[in-house]
């Protein structure tokens, strides 16, 4: 959340349910995805023009279980697409699933335009962000490791995100 702003309705009410959430993210079955989803549902009611909520906790819920539903969804089609081009590489001889040379060198440039972007951004934010999602671990660990609140690892981490979102944009513009 910005601090040069007042959390807005809804945000408020995430903020006041946070815990709830993340509980209930965990009953579905989110398991350690539970904290990345719920800052799914933050980016999303932080970034949205979203209009008046007529019951936001409500809302809050049906928005993270989209998004559990969705994530399911994606990592399910992922499976069978692995599984489907496994099987059917298996068939044809000499296909290899490793990348061409020229995907290797775009692919590394891109991760160096990634780490320069992140690196502008000061040293705990790209490392905050580096030990959450490449190292995997959890954001409430992060926030002992750097003695730092959770809410401060949720700001590093989409100061982190809107940085890469940047580089992206920029990729793919060129």
């Amino acid at each position: 959340m910005s601090s040069n702003r007042a959390p807005n309705g809804l945000e408020a009410a995430f903020l006041a349910n946070r815990e709830r959430l993340l509980r209930f993210l965990r009953a579905r079955g989110a398991g350690d995805a539970a904290e990345d989803l719920l800052h799914e549902v933050w980016l999303k009611i932080s970034t949205a023009a979203v209009g008046p909520v007529a019951a936001p906790v409500a809302y809050l819920y049906r928005t993270a279980d989209l998004l559990m539903i969705d994530r399911y969804r994606s990592e399910r089609q992922a499976r069978r697409r692995d599984k489907d081009w496994s099987e059917a590489a298996a068939t044809v001889p000499g296909v290899s699933d490793a990348p061409s040379g020229e995907r290797v060198l775009i692919a590394r440039d891109h991760a160096r335009l990634v780490a320069e972007a992140l690196d502008t951004l000061g040293p705990r934010p790209a490392a905050i962000f580096r030990r959450h999602r490449i190292d995997g671990v959890q954001q409430r660990q992060v926030a002992e490791e750097f003695g730092v609140s959770l809410s401060t690892v949720e700001s590093d981490l989409r100061r982190a995100y809107r940085a890469i979102l940047e580089v992206r944009e920029r990729i793919d513009e060129a």
